[in-house]
């Protein structure tokens, strides 16, 4: 919801009223660095995220080696070996 040009005009004089005509330009320029300081600072941390998701993405271990699968003969014997065997 915007506010009507009325209580925009009594909000100015209030400001005017509390911090005096002199004070307003230096809280209007305070108001600008510490915008400008909140800015750089996101800016940074968002700089310093994306150092960091390069180097792990960089990071990475290979893949690991797929294990070899061993197969283990069956021991088949045939009839006549287990005939002679079993006398």
């Amino acid at each position: 919801m915007i506010p009507g040009q009325m209580e925009l005009l009594i909000v100015l004089i209030l400001i005017i009223v509390l911090f005096g005509g002199k004070k307003i330009p230096e809280l209007a320029r305070s108001m600008g660095k510490a915008k400008l300081e909140y800015r750089q600072g996101m800016d940074e941390a968002e700089a310093a995220e994306a150092e960091d998701d390069e180097e792990e993405e960089e990071e990475e271990p290979a893949p690991k080696p797929k294990k070899k699968k061993t197969t283990t003969k069956k021991k088949t014997t045939s009839k006549k070996t287990k005939k002679k065997t079993s006398k």
